[in-house]
């Protein structure tokens, strides 16, 4: 059982998937409950949003003061000396979160896995690594946290999982070369990631809403297996 308050929101009384969806530091699961009725979605492809609130806790790089926060961050450059253990304990309250969508009808191949900033992170630390087949991960203005241990931990089944990444020319807080690099190290290990840039800083754009609603519905309404 999760730990984590979540806010949710449903297009369709049956929904045909879930998203459960990250939020960036210091924010909420508010944050991104604006973005569903933006989402260009097909009339008929009902979803539920599950927007978990992270924990509370204190984050060094902003002088210790206690904000939500998947992890700590304690270094300007995000790479360097990660929060394993904060990483690894938002990595199980998500796992979780997907077990809870099991016990209400809604199989991990109906579940994608998004997140922004230290949410997109999270998204990728998890997805890459649950045992079961997910139907996707939306990884926004973001970075692959603890890369040096994906190798002896990927899972198999998420393998093939599609990955879309997206991220802004000009971000200040997650450079684009730390971003371009994690999808170069993602390329490398065959995994198959949509890659998207704007020319827009640590935030998210009219267009590329636009897309991540095409590609939610091309998860959702192509199920050829994977092999």
């Amino acid at each position: 059982m999760t730990n984590l308050a979540q806010v949710e929101v449903s297009t369709a009384t049956e929904p045909k998937g879930t998203v459960i969806w990250m939020h960036g530091l210091g924010a909420d699961g508010w944050d991104f409950v604006p973005l569903v009725r933006e989402l260009p979605l097909p009339e008929d492809l009902g979803l539920r949003f599950v927007f978990p609130h992270a924990p509370m806790r204190p984050v060094t790089i902003n002088n210790g003061f206690v904000m939500r926060a998947w992890y700590d961050i304690s270094m300007q450059d995000l790479a360097r000396r990660p929060d394993e253990a904060g990483i690894r304990a938002s990595q199980k309250e998500v796992e979780a979160l997907i077990e809870r969508e099991r016990a209400r009808g809604m199989p991990p191949d109906k579940v994608v896995l998004a997140g922004f900033s230290q949410g997109g992170a999270i998204a990728l630390q998890t997805g890459l690594r649950f045992k079961e087949t997910l139907a996707g991960i939306v990884a926004l203005s973001t970075y692959l946290p603890l890369e040096e241990s994906l190798d002896a931990e990927a899972s198999v089944a998420n393998k093939r999982t599609p990955i879309l990444m997206v991220h802004g020319t000009q971000d200040p807080i997650v450079p684009m070369a730390l971003a371009d690099a994690s999808r170069r190290k993602l390329e490398a290990r065959g995994y198959a990631v949509e890659w998207q840039d704007y020319p827009m800083p640590h935030s998210v754009c009219a267009e590329e809403v636009e897309s991540i609603a095409q590609w939610l519905t091309a998860r959702f309404t192509s199920r050829t297996p994977r092999a």
